[in-house]
């Protein structure tokens, strides 16, 4: 059982590297609806394997449970459903991971990790596909560059603990420090200066270390020389990236702050369970200022971004301080004196003070498996099972599991109705679709413009998002 279960979590790894839909129409969500129905599944099938052996942790219990509250009580409950499965299917991947081959499992992440880097490097050196956004380049099969920075960053550490063991994995350091550099995300870079600060500072004493860190070197240096298909404006772009960090008073860092107070306001009107997870989106359009650049500029009443820049700004503003504060501690508790395990947690930490990191599927699953193992005591298949855990926790996991095969049939259900909506027009099958999907905004506000059953669907498309202009346009004179 536990050779299987690693078997699964590194498929997973992989396959949530990978997957990604061809529906252009859809931008990030054909990239984050594959990668949620992966996320899924693979903790399912990893949770239901490693059951017997699995320790839940009461904080991460905790969490859920106040999570779960928050979700029936949002405005959106489609949204705060999405959100709380990819937190269930995390948690089940930490506790799974736990109690697996700390090496094998570290070493199957690592290889997703190199897997990002190269279709990243790929998109950055000309490579075309349907599969790669066109946007946010060079985000390869990941769909944004940012998203490949995190992945980079906190993996930096797993890729570097692997090549200390196995000389094998040496050229997947350089890969994976060349995307990053690629990039240019100023996240990306600050966690990984962090990661490579606590990972050098506790392995000093490792003979491959400074080579390992030469061909980190190498591949930073290779992509600041070599040429490349991507067209950043200015001279010097990458130094104008790593000289505007700190920036604050200009640019996206303005626009972070500004967006950080307005949320921070809006948690203090819920400040015991949230918006909702997931509903950031939905509730902060009613408390942003004048010119917002967190707005869409597109779509009046609608947010450019679906989640805030930032973890812990999310899990404040949609779940409540009081679970923000109990996942934070339960991190905390991870921590022990392992050069991975805190390089790891150092960099997944500090990406997701300034960006979307673990709210998303694909860091969520690489992460939390790599939490897992590292703290894990290095349990090897043949060790006997540890004790159970308490009865009164053994049931919150196997209800996360069934969260997690929820989550698995929603997004195989959005997947469906997603293809519908970029493939067919006559409206029956749209209908279909939105049978299928109600939680389609899109989907319900083309419908709502037209046909015997437009005010039904005008009405669904406010209530999903009521601060939307074009929905509270389109359900104007329809009666309830």
């Amino acid at each position: 059982m536990s050779r299987a279960a690693v078997v699964v979590i590194v498929i997973g790894a992989v396959a949530v590297v990978l997957a990604a839909a061809p529906w252009t129409v859809f931008d990030l969500d054909r990239f984050l609806v594959p990668k949620e129905l992966v996320l899924h599944l693979t903790a399912a099938i990893a949770g239901l394997l490693t059951l017997r052996r699995m320790r839940p942790d009461r904080l991460l219990v905790i969490f859920l449970i106040l999570s779960a509250v928050s979700a029936a009580l949002a405005q959106n409950k489609w949204l705060g459903f999405r959100a709380l499965a990819i937190s269930a299917s995390s948690v089940i991947l930490f506790w799974a991971a736990r109690t697996l081959d700390e090496r094998k499992l570290v070493d199957g992440l690592a290889v997703a990790v190199i897997l990002a880097a190269i279709t990243s490097l790929l998109q950055a050196y000309g490579l075309e596909t349907i599969y790669f956004a066109s946007t946010r380049v060079p985000g390869g099969t990941l769909g944004n560059r940012n998203f490949v920075a995190h992945v980079a960053a906190f993996g930096l550490p797993l890729c570097m603990l692997a090549a200390l063991r196995a000389w094998r994995y040496a050229p997947g350091v350089a890969i994976v420090a060349a995307a990053l550099v690629l990039t240019r995300s100023r996240a990306g870079w600050l966690a990984a200066a962090a990661a490579l600060l606590v990972f050098c500072v506790l392995s000093l004493r490792e003979r491959r270390l400074f080579a390992v860190l030469g061909f980190a070197a190498a591949g930073a240096a290779a992509a600041l020389v070599l040429p490349n298909a991507l067209h950043w404006r200015g001279r010097n772009p990458y130094l104008q990236s790593a000289t505007g960090v700190a920036d604050y008073e200009s640019g996206s860092g303005r626009g972070r702050l500004v967006q950080y107070q307005r949320s921070l306001r809006m948690a203090a009107q819920h400040a015991l369970l949230g918006v909702g997870p997931g509903n950031w989106a939905v509730d902060y359009p009613r408390h942003a200022a004048r010119n917002d650049p967190s707005l869409s500029d597109s779509e009046g009443g609608m947010t450019s971004n679906p989640w805030p820049s930032s973890d812990w700004v999310a899990f404040v503003a949609e779940r409540g301080l009081i679970a923000a504060a109990v996942l934070a501690i339960a991190l905390f508790a991870l921590a022990r004196r392992d050069a991975a395990l805190l390089a790891t947690l150092a960099a997944a930490g500090l990406a997701g003070l300034f960006d979307a990191v673990l709210l998303l599927p694909a860091p969520a699953l690489i992460a939390w498996s790599a939490f897992g193992a590292l703290c894990s005591g290095r349990l090897q298949p043949a060790d006997p099972a540890p004790a159970l855990a308490p009865g009164r926790l053994k049931p919150a996991a196997a209800l996360a599991i069934l969260i997690a095969l929820l989550g698995a049939a929603r997004s195989a259900a959005q997947l469906v109705a997603m293809d519908l909506y970029a493939t067919r027009s006559h409206r029956p099958s749209l209908e279909r679709a939105a049978r299928i999907d109600p939680a389609n905004y899109r989907l319900q506000l083309r419908l709502a413009h037209g046909g015997r059953t437009r005010c039904a669907h005008a009405r669904a498309a406010h209530a999903l998002y009521p601060s939307a202009e074009a929905a509270a346009a389109a359900a104007q004179g329809c009666k309830e």
